[in-house]
């Protein structure tokens, strides 16, 4: 198994996307290692958001790889398979769970996870890429201003136990980076597309333009979005430049 081939706990992190920065500029890891924390004091999510997560009761990860294989180009789907491997965790245990384009994790209209992918890229390879994951398990309160978090724990009722479950999602994230490394970009990608929040449902949305009836109809090799409007017209947009209405 290539991810948690290494795992170093912290009891307490700033971030661990910066501490595995960190980490790998002055140490020689094995890839898949994976840094993982009880508490970040400065969680970060996309764009500088923060990312709330009680003490002791969710995943707060992040995995070094080195996808040399995939040409900055087709950046976009490491995300992708990060992504489907998260969804493959949570369906173990529920069965709904989509992803919020580009790459939060949803359960229904409430999200449960989030990812924040920095790939370093030298010349025209990537050089290595750390995936951050916050995955909210058992946390049943939160108290931040974030409009819609959830648990796996607020959905089912249960408990559960924080290593096993890390193990288990070392586990299907290593089967879809598989996949990734051996190139089948074709299936991540069309899997991706199926499982994407509002997929083909008319919804509400706004851009430069100001606000639209559309329905989300793909993505493209480099990650836009394309939305189709009620005149039939698709438009692809890079992140941040849609907002959904929800």
């Amino acid at each position: 198994m290539i991810i948690g081939s290494k795992i170093f706990f912290i009891e307490n992190l700033p971030s661990t996307n910066s501490h595995a920065t960190a980490l790998i500029k002055n140490n020689d890891l094995p890839e898949g290692t994976i840094i993982y924390t009880n508490y970040q004091s400065a969680g970060r999510g996309q764009t500088g958001n923060r990312w709330e997560s009680e003490d002791g009761k969710n995943l707060l990860i992040s995995i070094l790889l080195s996808p040399y294989m995939i040409s900055p180009s087709d950046q976009f789907y490491i995300s992708m398979a990060i992504s489907l491997g998260i969804c493959d965790f949570i369906k173990r245990y529920i069965p709904e769970c989509s992803i919020k384009w580009p790459n939060d994790i949803y359960i229904k209209n409430d999200k449960i996870a989030g990812i924040l992918i920095e790939n370093h890229i030298l010349g025209n390879k990537i050089e290595y890429t750390i995936a951050g994951i916050g995955l909210n398990i058992n946390q049943k309160i939160f108290i931040s201003d974030a409009p819609n978090p959830i648990s796996l724990s607020m959905v089912s009722g249960e408990q559960y136990d924080l290593p096993t479950c890390l193990n288990q999602l070392a586990s299907d994230i290593d089967r879809r980076y598989k996949q990734l490394i051996s190139e089948n970009l074709t299936q991540i990608k069309k899997e991706y597309v199926m499982q994407l929040y509002h997929l083909n449902e008319w919804h509400s949305y706004k851009d430069l333009n100001g606000d639209y009836s559309g329905r989300i109809i793909a993505v493209n090799d480099n990650g836009k979005l394309q939305i189709e409007n009620s005149e039939g017209k698709i438009t692809e947009y890079a992140f941040r430049e849609v907002d959904f209405i929800l």
